[in-house]
């Protein structure tokens, strides 16, 4: 009898959630922020689920259970948005962003994706469930609130914290590095201090940006939208890509979940031309150079391409090279050097034959060179590529090229040290074996948490009260301004009633 009743509920607790209607949205400004959301996609619709996705970037493919809305204006916003010349920016010195570009953009985007048609269309459509960016998920949250459901973050950026900060969480300024600057976890005085104030800076800029971002989320979907801060303290849970061995071990609300790696896969077999390729080259193996979705290879400055070029030639390897230019173009490309549009940089990095892998140190690459084990030459270009860099050489298995100072001399020393010093493989692969030793794969996990908050319509009770407290409250200021203040009183009226009692009563004692 109690078998049945086990079993009865297993299935009710099952079916509760079985074929929901859950809509993501992604108004990141770089593909890569697609990625963990196309996984969990791809994990919950083989369970029932129908994924409705939107974002900026058109569909790759078409999957049966998911629907890519990329609406016109977002799309064009964030192509004209994104026409960086970050590599040329960072070799000069300068920000490869400036203040009002960071500024601008959430209000702007927001604005882009609002005034579309197949945006406002979801809001004739029911849902069980949102999934937003956790690194722009402010636009987001009117809709959230116009469609009535609950909702969760997947913070994509691994080491932004802003959305886990609203939900209540830790992250004190001593041990929680900006996401934008080569510190970690471990600082001194003086980096605590630089620490405190490059995030202040951030807060500065963020805070007005989000004022006018309200402006413009009730200006499309009408006046009576709460304050988006009050909104985003009411996330139901977060998929937080990082996890100890590859981030920072932090302390976690019962609300939070780490998922780094959600994307990462064993490797295939290579395409035949890429594999012959490679096995010209004998034992002594290949180089892999990519500097991911979001810095165009084939729009770096001249100078430095004739600087990667020379340095290959040099190099006892064979070189693949992500290179989004035609092949044609390249006229002094060497004999050792392959590009491509597009390469499968995971069945590349778990190849048996890679040596290193030189990269821009993006988030998503730094996860897949742990998980399959390979040392990296990390050249920081922007947004968090210089934290995922310094935790990178904190754990040993990467060495740091400064762009505005780099040479063919120093790449070459940078490459051959990673690979003939043994240090650097060993600890690539000390930390693979920290990132797989898991009790749940990360897509399980997220799957796991994804239809726990259906099944408990929203999970509410996983929240903690100290998303609803201001800073002063939470970090008990009010209460030391309080005895501050108490003590202070005391004092005053001390001066003013007690003292001259007393001095009265002394001098009537010596009368």
């Amino acid at each position: 009898m109690t078998l049945r009743i086990l079993l009865l509920a297993g299935l009710l607790a099952a079916s509760c959630c079985s074929g929901s209607d859950i809509l993501m949205i992604t108004m990141g400004g770089t593909k890569s922020h697609k990625i963990p959301f196309l996984e969990l996609a791809k994990g919950l619709i083989p369970r029932g689920h129908n994924i409705t996705f939107l974002n900026g970037f058109p569909a790759d493919f078409t999957l049966h259970g998911l629907q890519e809305i990329t609406p016109s204006g977002l799309v064009e916003y964030i192509r004209n948005y994104t026409n960086w010349d970050l590599l040329g920016a960072r070799m000069r010195g300068d920000m490869p962003l400036s203040l009002w570009d960071a500024f601008r953009y959430s209000w702007q985007v927001c604005d882009a994706t609002l005034e579309d048609k197949e945006t406002m269309d979801l809001l004739g459509r029911k849902f069980d469930l949102m999934i937003l960016d956790g690194a722009f998920p402010e636009c987001a949250l009117g809709l959230v609130y116009r469609l009535g459901v609950p909702f969760m973050y997947i913070n994509t950026v691994g080491f932004y914290t802003g959305s886990m900060s609203w939900a209540g969480n830790p992250v004190p300024y001593s041990t929680t590095p900006v996401f934008y600057r080569p510190a970690t976890d471990d600082m001194d005085f003086f980096e605590r201090l630089s620490n405190t104030f490059h995030t202040l800076i951030a807060d500065a800029v963020y805070t007005p940006s989000m004022l006018y971002l309200q402006h413009m989320v009730r200006r499309h979907l009408g006046s009576d939208v709460p304050n988006i801060w009050s909104l985003g303290r009411n996330v139901s849970f977060i998929l937080q890509n990082g996890q100890a061995s590859v981030t920072y071990p932090r302390p976690l609300l019962p609300n939070v979940a780490e998922i780094a790696c959600i994307h990462c896969k064993p490797a295939s077999a290579l395409p035949k031309d890429l594999e012959d390729f490679i096995a010209g080259a004998g034992e002594s193996g290949f180089i892999y150079v990519s500097m991911g979705s979001s810095v165009k290879a084939a729009n770096m400055p001249d100078h430095l391409r004739k600087l990667l070029v020379q340095t290959f030639a040099r190099l006892p390897y064979r070189v693949l090279w992500k290179y989004e230019a035609s092949p044609a173009l390249l006229t002094d490309l060497p004999a050792n050097v392959r590009i491509a549009r597009w390469l499968p940089q995971q069945d590349i990095l778990g190849h048996r034959k890679l040596r290193a892998f030189v990269t821009h140190g993006g988030l998503l690459s730094m996860f897949e060179t742990v998980y399959h084990g390979v040392p990296i030459v990390t050249m920081p270009v922007f947004c968090d590529h210089d934290a995922n860099a310094a935790k990178a050489v904190t754990d040993g298995y990467a060495l740091r090229l400064e762009l505005a100072t780099i040479t063919s001399d120093k790449l070459i020393r940078a490459i051959h040290k990673v690979i003939h010093d043994p240090r650097y493989r060993r600890e690539a692969k000390r930390r693979q074996i920290l990132l797989k030793d898991q009790r749940s794969t990360p897509l399980e996990t997220a799957i796991y948490w994804t239809e726990y908050v259906i099944r408990h319509n929203g999970a509410y009770h996983l929240q903690s009260p100290a998303r609803n407290l201001n800073f002063l409250q939470y970090y008990c200021l009010d209460q030391m301004l309080f005895f501050a203040a108490s003590v202070y009183l005391m004092r005053t009226l001390t001066r003013l009633y007690l003292n001259p009692r007393i001095v009265q009563l002394g001098k009537e004692k010596l009368h």
